[in-house]
């Protein structure tokens, strides 16, 4: 069979398949993790703007808006909740092909899955399958070929990851998954100059909810009975010729059903931008080992990977600032939601002394290593010594996972300040016994803020 129709063959039969333990298991952490990114984020600026836009467009009472009295149409939820899950750098990411996931897949398969009132194992096979094929387009195109055209990674992965997802919820049979993926790829959008959003709502909005929507939207106008070309993969003026001068196709159905992209993908410990996650854990590995504090330190040196420096460097957001997060958390022993999203803590003497002191270097080998994301941090004591630490693989890291207590703790974190203990206590235990909900909408009261 040609690469679309192995993929939209696999894609349209993935709500029967069996999944492997570790996959489940492994779903249901990025599943609670990108819930509780989207509930915390409904807090902070670029949330608050999406659920205003949500409600003053209504809508089809389809789908839930994550910490809102709001139920509209899936289109709309998806992109509020997208917008939301990345609000706050707490979702999860894709070091190698350069994605942001959960912050798209995960909205778009909730928002079908209580359209058409979908059970639990239908909506976790969805997301394993989103995060796989939105992986794999980015493998055949080239991460460094989406960059060189100035794309966004992610707008393009996630993309089809939700588009994928959502026809999985919706059943759709291999002809209407054909439109899906031609109809997604004629969505494909996303440019690399986000990174100039200042507010990171543009950038909430390219890299979750225009993608999670772009995905519902293909899938429910299949569902209206549109039709569209059959093969977007292959023929004159195709989709991968359009991206990339030596596209791999093939790489779409490499070790599909047997390799799992949603394995690879972190959990970020820390609510901070990924880049920051191994020199974070490397300062917090120095502290402990050596017990110094903020006054002992005459400097810090923090090397990231080149490809990635200009993202994290001394920017005007807190939680995507490394300089910032480093001083904060030496000052105060540990980072919390609050202090990593905090634009007055950012403005505090004492912490802007001890920013002062922190330098970011860009390393060009650490950006061409075989294992993405690496760190180290140097410092150098008042006294004169110099205490390094190299961190290959962060915690939440597919080298380093997190526990399944750990992704508790932080998802209670971030969930009982929005939703309180009682809505935050039953919506991780549903998510924990996803194999017993009957329906997806059953998960609405939990959702919903007090």
């Amino acid at each position: 069979m040609s690469v679309i129709g192995k993929v939209s063959s696999y894609i349209s039969g993935s709500a029967e398949a069996e999944l492997p333990a570790e996959v489940v298991s492994k779903a249901k952490h990025h599943i609670l993790d990108s819930m509780a990114a989207s509930v915390s984020g409904s807090k902070l600026k670029p949330g608050k703007l999406a659920i205003t836009y949500a409600g003053n467009q209504g809508g089809t009472r389809e789908a839930q808006v994550a910490g809102a009295h709001i139920v509209t149409s899936a289109v709309n939820a998806a992109l509020v909740n997208g917008i939301m899950a990345h609000a706050d750098e707490t979702d999860d990411a894709d070091p190698i092909c350069m994605l942001h996931p959960g912050c798209a897949i995960v909205p778009a398969a909730l928002a079908l899955s209580e359209a058409v009132e979908a059970d639990g194992p239908g909506f976790l096979k969805a997301v394993v399958l989103g995060y796989d094929i939105g992986g794999r387009i980015n493998y055949a195109i080239g991460v460094e070929n989406i960059r060189r055209l100035h794309r966004s990674e992610t707008s393009i992965g996630c993309g089809f990851g939700a588009a994928a997802a959502a026809a999985s919820v919706a059943r759709l049979n291999e002809e209407q998954v054909r439109y899906v993926l031609s109809y997604t790829a004629q969505q494909t959008s996303g440019l690399f100059y986000w990174y100039r959003d200042y507010e990171h709502i543009e950038k909430a909005f390219v890299f979750g909810g225009m993608p999670a929507r772009n995905g519902v939207a293909a899938v429910t106008l299949m569902q209206s009975g549109f039709t569209g070309v059959s093969d977007p993969f292959s023929g004159e003026h195709n989709f991968f010729e359009a991206f990339s001068p030596d596209p791999k196709p093939e790489l779409m159905v490499k070790d599909l059903g047997s390799h799992y992209q949603i394995m690879l993908t972190t959990i970020k410990h820390y609510p901070v931008g990924l880049p920051i996650q191994s020199p974070l854990d490397a300062l917090m590995i120095l502290k402990k080992k050596h017990r110094f504090t903020p006054r002992d330190v005459e400097s810090i040196t923090a090397f990231v990977p080149s490809n990635v420096a200009n993202v994290v460097n001394d920017r005007t957001m807190p939680d995507i600032n490394l300089q910032y997060i480093l001083a904060v958390t030496l000052l105060d022993g540990d980072l919390t939601f609050e202090t990593a999203h905090s634009y007055e803590r950012m403005k505090d003497p004492v912490v802007q002394d001890l920013k002062k002191r922190v330098t970011l270097v860009a390393d060009a080998e650490l950006g061409t290593a075989e294992i993405p994301r690496q760190g180290i941090v140097e410092i150098i004591t008042k006294d004169g010594a110099r205490l390094k630490e190299h961190v290959v693989s962060a915690r939440g890291s597919a080298g380093n996972p997190m526990t399944t207590e750990e992704v508790e703790e932080k998802s209670r974190r971030l969930l009982v300040p929005v939703l309180g203990e009682d809505r935050s206590k039953r919506l991780i235990d549903a998510i924990w016994n996803l194999e017993k909900v009957r329906n997806m909408r059953d998960l609405r009261p939990f959702l919903t803020a007090p």
